[in-house]
Formats: structure tokens, sequence, C-alpha cells
């Protein structure tokens, strides 16, 4: 599809494929290292496989793209006719991603408004859509930009991991919290706040903190036409059973995604990762 304004996210957006064809949505892949291998997140690992290593206890870390790959992608997309770009990335509290995307900008042939969306996973994925589409509807790049970022003021994420230690491992929450909930063996509830990972709160086991994630998620959502999404790493059947469970108490839910996080987020929760989205209409 040619449209005036292109819409770029990264790897870490998670929509499905057939969705990102049918909105050109452009996705600017980040890299998870796994020992001495640089992969390409999408192409050229796995979840399985980056579950395998995590669960091996190798050494996996993970990596922005260069401004040249967003240069490349921002050049494409004025060679398809685009008069602007609407780059929209996962938050900048976790990555160089949305860094190096503001570079690149800097040099592109058209205009290119980078956001911070201080989201990931379908978070950021519902954002990118809002954008794309009202770019469809042959919306400006203002208002392509607007659309992303009221999606992205009223969407929450809320997940359950079974150890905070791969968090720990990586930085992305504090260590005296990872020492706290493995000294008590709880379970970890966590969310979205202000584009950092916060701990919500603590349940004693598994089954208890998959039910308050159910009934965090009914209460964000409300009453009015919501799109869901539920991530998983390693745990199809907890993901599925989840998502009926909240298709059958959301009469209002319009869209509902089932999708198993890809390797950059899975190197930083580990196996048994279970989130919820919830992004208001």
């Amino acid at each position: 599809m040619s449209r005036h304004v292109a819409i770029v996210t990264d790897s870490t957006a998670y929509l499905p494929p057939q969705t990102m064809e049918r909105h050109a949505i452009t996705s600017v892949p980040l890299t998870v290292v796994i020992g001495d291998r640089a992969l390409e997140e999408g192409t050229e690992i796995s979840a399985r496989s980056l579950a395998e290593a995590l669960q091996k206890r190798r050494s996996v870390t993970t990596s922005r793209p260069g401004p040249e790959v967003f240069a490349a992608a921002y050049r494409a997309a004025a060679d398809a006719g685009a008069r602007g770009i609407v780059s929209l990335h996962l938050s900048a509290e976790f990555s160089g991603t949305y860094d190096a995307a503001v570079v690149a900008a800097k040099d592109a042939p058209v205009p290119v408004r980078v956001v911070d969306t201080r989201m990931v996973g379908m978070a950021l994925g519902f954002c990118a859509l809002a954008a794309a589409e009202t770019a469809d509807a042959g919306g400006s790049l203002d208002e392509a930009v607007a659309a992303a970022e009221k999606r992205a003021e009223g969407t929450s994420a809320f997940f359950y991991v079974d150890t905070l230690d791969y968090l720990r491992r990586g930085g992305r929450i504090g260590a005296a919290q990872a020492l706290l909930g493995s000294a008590l063996a709880v379970k970890p509830l966590l969310e979205l706040d202000g584009g950092r990972i916060e701990l919500r709160e603590k349940v004693r086991t598994a089954s208890k903190a998959i039910a308050r994630l159910e009934e965090i998620a009914v209460e964000r959502a409300g009453a009015g036409p919501v799109d869901i999404a539920v991530h998983h790493l390693a745990a199809p059947d907890r993901a599925v059973a989840l998502a009926e469970r909240l298709r059958g108490r959301l009469p209002a839910i319009e869209d509902l995604q089932v999708t198993e996080v890809g390797a950059v987020i899975g190197a930083h929760t580990g196996p048994g990762l279970l989130a919820v989205v919830v992004s208001p209409r």
C-alpha cells in the first residue's frame, strides 16, 4: 500500500504479520546476542530457541538497531512515495532504539517524527496500528502522531513472571526488589508505568497471580470498546485460557490477540511470562 504517511516501528511491537502487511507497517529488528552470536529478532531466532538458551543459562543480551538500519527504512519509505514518516518505538527506558531512530531521522529525505511510546509489546503495537489506521484514512503526519500518542496514554500493560531473576540480570528492575521476591518465594505482578517496569503486587502462588492478573485487566478495560493482547513465553496453554476468560468477561472486546513474545522481551522476562495489554478504543 502506498500512502503519504508511512509508519515504522520495531520488532518488539509483536504485531501479527498479516496486520503489518495490511497496513504497510515497517518493522526494524532489534538483535539478540546468545554467546557470541548476534541474531535478528523475528527472522534469525525464535522464541523457542530463546527459551531453551535461557533455561540452559547461556549468556543472553539484547542490542538496539544502528542508526543506519533506520536510515535505510526511512529511505525505502520515501522511495515508495511517503512524504512523511511516523517512527514509533519501545520505551527509551529499555533500549537505545529510540535514540538510534532520532539520529537517523536528522538526515532522512522526508520529515520523520520519532515517538517514544513508553510502551513495549502489543502496547507499542496498538500505538503503531492507531497511527497506521489514521494514515490509511488520509490523515496527516501530525494526525497520525496524535493518534499514536492518544492510544499510548490510554494503554496499560500488566504481566506475571515466574521469577524476577531475568529482569534483575538485564537491569530492568531493581536488584533489591528481585532479592526480596526470591527470598519470600512470591510470584510478582508487574506493570508498565511511565515507560518503566514497576512491581505492582506480590502474590504467593502462580495460580493466584494469574487470577489477579485477570482481575486487573478486567478492571482496567471497563465497559467500553477495548483491544486486548495476551502475551506469553513458553506458556501457550496459560495464555489461551486467560484470553478465553477475558473474552467471556469483556463483551466489548473489538480485537483480541494471543501472541508469544519475541526473543528481545523474552530475554528479560524468561519462560513462563504471561502478560495482558489493555488498550481502550
